[in-house]
């Protein structure tokens, strides 16, 4: 190429046109100097461009293949359509990598540029104008405010963005350029960093990292416009990258619908877990049978399982630790352990050719693997710290391996290009034999392998399932594989899938809506913090509603018919008017009740539109119903208290023009069994002792206690199960305690001996005593009873010496 470019020409960077490999534009070192090289023949001729500038960054349209954008190393950004020869500035101040071409069907202007800008005061706005006349005049500002910096993502249906805020980050979301709208989390999610994961399907996978995390984040998928996210998976790990970011060990599987590998932190243990529904369910891999040897594996789930590593590789010339294609549906190659916990220790190459239902050790050690004829040749290299001379291939889905030596020296490979197309069986290996040695380029030609093209015979079929169960995403879909070991050529008219067809749809299909859980009885309620019930404040009277059942179908979930009508949202009129004169009561009208019985709730609406309004009601003791028709209550809404107590049961009642209130306070009672009455032996006179009776079961506030204290005639009644009192004479003193419950009464009686002084010895007992008295606990009465008698004869003896002095003195 220098006679080309000019042999003194230094070039810093090629690019190819994505929609015309023809056309090639390259950029000189700017330390020599800042040109463009552009070519329309493959590079047999360039014309050469001086600029201004120095490009730091290309960004070609998608489907103009003149069209391009230009980032400098000032942050101006220039546009040019004519391939490299002319440029003009579009914006200056551009956040880098926050600049997006037009998307094809959503933007009215082919050369409508969005970027993230920044005002002379040092905020950030979302700008779009068109490429050629970027005035001030002639710019837009989709969102009316300021945003985060670098937190502009145009992809897809989606344009996203964060706003800066002192305490939680808000973030917006704008689908088929509608305007941007807050994207709603569950209430306690309190965000520190969003990433978006993909925008395809029509749906919004993020990751989100809560203020509690740091190496993990938890994975959130919304519904179709990207507004109202579930929770798929907590604690996702996540790896640290050579560039210091973090990438979530997430791997989407290419060829399958909805099939995702994720890595899961849980109790300072990392796991591999897989699902078949977009994060509806997950659950662990099954780890193979046998080893490499044929040697039998004991690894019994949940206990033990096959742990998948799942980075992709930065170097985009490796496979990475996992590989699948969208043209050999259900074969993933991946590097991982057998055991309790992802290791990174003792690891070897695992292969599944059924979509990870079943799977088998193909190395002991880590290899890049690669795809050639549409998944029909698997070749294998081991990684490049490992100088080798030979290559692996299989044409059976990693069955059985042959060796091909393809350098006379070992070479270390540092990357593989793949011929792109359908028909590829052209790998270029590049790498060095030492590591001060110029790169060596390696071409291998597998076409001579194939001595014919797959006929029908040479094929198979292969249904898609998750542990036999054959409708996977709402479908039963049917694949054409070839047999193994049938050396033939699939061929640029080879088709994977043979047929397709819709299932019935089933409850695995539906996942909780956005403000529910999943309970233990595998039912969606909703969240304690979620009032399903609260309509858009854009429902006016006359418009309609979607009233949601809790469920959402999977998007891209492709079923029909079954429990679909039943978990769908139900279009419901907006309300009239707001709701007055709620009333709450039992159906027997009484405010108490038995522990254990079912009390039934009464609510009664005098003005409202009671078809279109939504009643929540608050059973006071953790849960909470909520109906979207006032007519269902009217057989009374039943609930059982787990306690026993005094509960406040709140009625709400609202729809988009208001809502009203109401509440009772229930008692919920059982029985008194069993009184104990704690009272001191001993008091002294003129001082306050604490009495404290303790009942049996526990009760919270449902109690009276009644107090006879000396000889009063009259009780002292509490709430409480104590009191305070103090004795005013000497002698023995009698303190009863009466316990009222329901319809039960106990009563106990302790008596206390008050003295206008005593003292308390502190007794010391040898630690053998239990030892030689195993399970016996009446030795310590009896060592009382001994002592009691003691002081009675020291008290005595002491009273008669007490005498004789009198008498003596006398």
């Amino acid at each position: 190429m220098n006679d080309k470019v000019g042999s003194k020409t230094v070039l810093s960077y090629l690019y190819i046109c994505p929609t015309n490999k023809r056309k090639i534009m390259v950029l000189t070192d700017p330390e020599f100097e800042s040109s463009v090289l552009v070519s329309s023949d493959e590079g047999a001729s360039f014309q050469k461009y001086r600029l201004s500038f120095y490009i730091l960054s290309l960004l070609f349209h998608p489907t103009q293949e003149d069209w391009a954008l230009a980032y400098s190393h000032d942050q101006k950004l220039y546009s040019s359509m004519d391939f490299g020869r002319k440029w003009q500035l579009v914006h200056e101040h551009v956040t880098p990598s926050r600049f997006y071409w037009s998307v094809s069907g959503l933007d009215k202007e082919l050369d409508l540029v969005h970027m993230e800008a920044h005002t002379p005061d040092g905020n950030v706005q979302y700008v779009t104008c068109r490429a050629q006349m970027c005035t001030e005049s002639n710019r837009n500002y989709p969102f009316p405010g300021y945003v985060d910096i670098s937190s502009l993502v145009v992809q897809d249906d989606y344009m996203f963005i964060q706003v800066p805020t002192s305490g939680r980050a808000k973030y917006y979301v704008s689908y088929k350029r509608d305007p941007f709208l807050q994207i709603k989390l569950p209430k306690y999610s309190l965000p520190k960093d969003l990433h978006i994961v993909s925008t395809d399907e029509k749906q919004v996978f993020a990751a989100v990292q809560e203020w509690n995390q740091n190496d993990t984040y938890n994975l959130y998928l919304s519904d179709t416009r990207g507004i109202y996210f579930t929770l798929a998976m907590e604690n996702v790990k996540t790896t640290r990258g050579i560039g210091g970011n973090q990438m979530l060990d997430l791997y989407e599987v290419a060829g399958v619908t909805g099939m995702l590998i994720a890595n899961r932190r849980h109790d300072s243990q990392v796991r591999t877990y897989i699902t078949y529904n977009k994060g509806r369910e997950w659950r662990l891999l099954q780890a193979p049978s046998t080893d490499i040897d044929g040697n039998d594996i004991h690894c019994i789930l949940p206990f033990c399982s096959l742990h998948l590593q799942l980075q992709t590789s930065e170097n985009p010339y490796l496979s990475g630790t996992i590989s699948t294609k969208g043209s050999a549906p259900g074969i993933i190659v991946a590097t991982g352990n057998i055991g309790a916990e992802l290791s990174y220790n003792n690891v070897g190459m695992f292969i599944s050719s059924d979509a990870g239902n079943s799977w088998r050790q193909i190395f002991e050690e880590e290899h890049n693997v690669w795809f050639l004829d549409k998944g029909g040749a698997l070749v294998a290299v081991k990684q490049p710290s490992v100088p080798t001379r030979h290559l692996w291939i299989s044409f059976d889905e990693g069955r059985q391996w042959t060796r091909h030596s393809f350098s006379a020296v070992p070479l270390f490979v540092d990357g593989v290009l793949v011929e792109a197309g359908a028909e590829n069986q052209i790998m270029t290996f590049f790498g060095h034999f030492s590591h001060r040695s110029e790169w060596q380029l390696i071409k291998i030609d597998y076409k001579s392998v194939f001595s014919r093209r797959c006929t029908e015979e040479d094929y198979q079929t292969w249904h898609l399932n998750n542990q036999g169960e054959p409708c996977v995403m709402g479908q039963k879909q049917i694949y054409m594989k070839r047999r193994p070991g049938n050396y033939c050529m699939l061929g640029r008219d080879y088709s994977r899938v043979l047929s397709t067809e819709s299932c019935i749809c089933k409850a695995h299909d539906f996942e909780c809506d956005y403000g529910y859980e999943r309970r233990g009885d595998g039912n969606c309620r909703p969240a304690f913090w979620f009032n399903p019930y609260t309509l858009s404040k854009s429902c006016s009277q006359g418009q309609n509603y979607f009233n949601s059942t809790g469920y959402r179908k999977v998007v891209s979930n492709n079923c029909t018919k079954g429990v679909k009508e039943m978990y769908t949202p139900r279009r419901q009129q907006c309300p009239s008017r707001a709701p007055r004169g709620l009333s709450l009561t039992t159906k027997d009208d009484k405010l108490t009740a038995h522990l254990g019985t079912n009390v039934s709730f009464k609510v009664h609406l005098d003005e409202g539109d009671s078809m279109r309004t939504n009643i929540q009601l608050d059973f006071g003791d953790g849960t909470a119903v909520s109906y979207s028709n006032l007519s269902w209550t009217e057989e009374g809404i039943r609930h059982m208290y787990k306690a026993a107590g005094i509960f406040r049961v709140t009625a709400l009642a609202e729809n988009s023009l208001g809502f009203d209130t109401t509440t009772l306070y229930l008692h919920v009672t059982c029985p008194v069994e069993h009184v104990q009455l704690l009272a001191p032996y001993v008091a002294i006179r003129h001082q306050e002792v604490n009495i404290t009776a303790v009942v049996w079961p526990g009760h919270s506030r449902t109690v009276t206690y009644f107090w006879w204290l000396d000889n009063n005639t009259e009780p002292v009644i509490t709430l409480e199960g104590s009191i305070s009192y103090t004795f005013l004479t000497e002698g023995m003193h009698t303190v009863t305690v009466q316990v009222s419950s329901s319809n039960a009464i106990l009563q106990e009686t302790r008596t206390v001996a008050v003295q206008e002084f005593f003292k308390s010895l502190l007794l010391s007992f040898s630690p053998n005593l239990d030892e030689f008295n195993p399970d016996i606990p009446e030795w310590r009465l009896d060592v009382g009873r001994v002592i009691k008698k003691s002081i009675l004869q020291v008290v005595v003896l002491l009273e008669i010496r007490s005498l004789a002095v009198s008498a003596s003195e006398k």
